[in-house]
């Protein structure tokens, strides 16, 4: 086994794959927590809508476009978080293929590293390793499009700020933004538009708005023009603060991004350390390595090991995690 350099190099991409989980610290976007209490909010302002049903619009014509075996499979519940996030993360794949692709990764890695190394304990590890790839990567591709939908929603703001005080109605706004900008701003936007044309109204095209974009300054924005419309105001001015206090945010969380690079980078260090010992004791000294490894008790202690390893990772986690 020491002579296959693949199973440490198998190790080490586990290893690093599972650190890169625990130890991001994703700047933009919210919290699980926030996203729980937006979700809630959510389900408590459709309830008191009327007219809620419009929202389903968008979603029948998406589903027009699956065959009858892939509809029924595509509304499963369980599959319900899963759409939304494909949704957020910017992709049109169906949400059942992401997850036969993922049950195929586990399978393959699991009969892989068993075929490589002869360990059914390395090959339990890399099972649910490889079932959780596709989704860390939509994951980690929902938290890029969030940071560049925030970083642009100041400039989308202006455009229609200007566009108001032009004379334009706020429907024809939101295609403003559409046409001149780029990015997930764009696409929302006017995706939001399009559910405007589709016979939604304002309200429940601004709540689908907020699904696709959980986080707080869309909630603030769509507050803000629910209110207006209610109650009336200076839209164009409303616009222009929440372009300000957006700005702000970003910048402030920016700042807690180099603040706390010390406790991320500190925190990769020490989490790294064991593995990298661990490859140089094998080329240094390959006579101690079979003894951890072919020995049922060196087994369990690396077991024992891995799992108060993934404790520590979790703490450390807690404690450089800031809540913006």
């Amino acid at each position: 086994m020491l002579q296959n350099p693949v199973f440490f190099i198998l190790l080490v991409a586990g290893a690093v794959f599972v650190l890169s989980i625990a130890l991001s610290t994703p700047v933009f976007g919210e919290s699980k927590k926030n996203r729980a209490g937006l979700r809630k909010r959510l389900r408590e302002i459709r309830a008191e809508s009327p007219d809620g049903g419009g929202t389903q619009l968008l979603r029948d014509n998406y589903f027009n476009k699956l065959s009858p075996w892939e509809r029924k499979l595509e509304s499963a519940p369980v599959l319900v978080n899963l759409i939304s996030l494909i949704q957020q993360a910017g992709y049109s794949i169906p949400a059942y293929r992401v997850v036969i692709l993922a049950s195929l990764l586990a399978i393959t890695s699991c009969i892989g590293i068993y075929i490589f190394t002869n360990l059914w304990w390395a090959a339990a590890f890399a099972a649910p390793v490889g079932f959780s790839l596709p989704f860390f990567k939509l994951s980690t591709a929902r938290n890029k499009r969030m940071e560049k939908f925030e970083e642009s929603l100041p400039d989308a703001l202006e455009i229609m700020k200007r566009a108001l005080q032009a004379g334009h109605p706020l429907s024809e706004t939101l295609q403003l933004v559409s046409k001149e900008m780029e990015g997930p701003v764009a696409t929302e936007f006017g995706t939001t538009f399009v559910d405007l044309n589709y016979g939604n109204n304002l309200r429940n095209a601004l709540l689908r708005l907020l699904e696709r974009m959980p986080s707080v300054t869309v909630m603030a924005l769509i507050t803000s023009i629910i209110v207006q419309k209610e109650t009336g105001g200076n839209m164009a001015e409303i616009f222009s603060k929440l372009s300000k206090l957006i700005r702000g945010r970003y910048k402030f969380q920016r700042t807690i991004r180099t603040l706390s690079s010390e406790g991320r980078i500190s925190a990769w260090v020490l989490c790294m350390v064991p593995f990298v010992l661990f490859i140089i004791i094998s080329i240094t000294t390959p006579s101690y390595i079979p003894i951890l490894l072919n020995d049922p008790l060196g087994q369990k202690l690396l077991i024992g090991s891995g799992i108060a390893m993934l404790c520590g990772i979790m703490v450390i986690r807690k404690i450089i995690r800031i809540e913006v």
